[in-house]
């Protein structure tokens, strides 16, 4: 649904996916990632996967409440790093909530 129907904003490692209810039926916003195996083998992929994980927990509590969010990673994500992660989820956030 969040990806059918909410925004997206896409960088050079990740795209974002977010949708913001009119109304909100949730308290608070939920997360989902994907990083599917064109990034790598398992241990790169949950190398990814914990990283983006610590960047969208610095940002929960900034989003309004209700908001469903997919952040999926692309396969230039296995190299980066967190820094890297974090500008790319900062940007493309800030471009889906607009």
């Amino acid at each position: 649904m969040v990806v059918r129907r909410g925004r997206r904003a896409g960088r050079p490692r990740l795209v974002v996916h977010a949708l913001t209810p009119d109304v909100p039926t949730l308290d608070s916003s939920k997360v989902g990632f994907v990083v599917s195996k064109a990034v790598g083998n398992s241990v790169v992929r949950h190398r990814v996967y914990r990283r983006l994980r610590h960047v969208v927990r610095e940002h929960l509590s900034g989003l309004p409440s209700g908001t469903l969010v997919v952040v999926r990673a692309l396969p230039s994500a296995a190299d980066a790093s967190s820094a890297d992660l974090a500008a790319d989820f900062s940007s493309a956030l800030r471009k889906v909530l607009r």
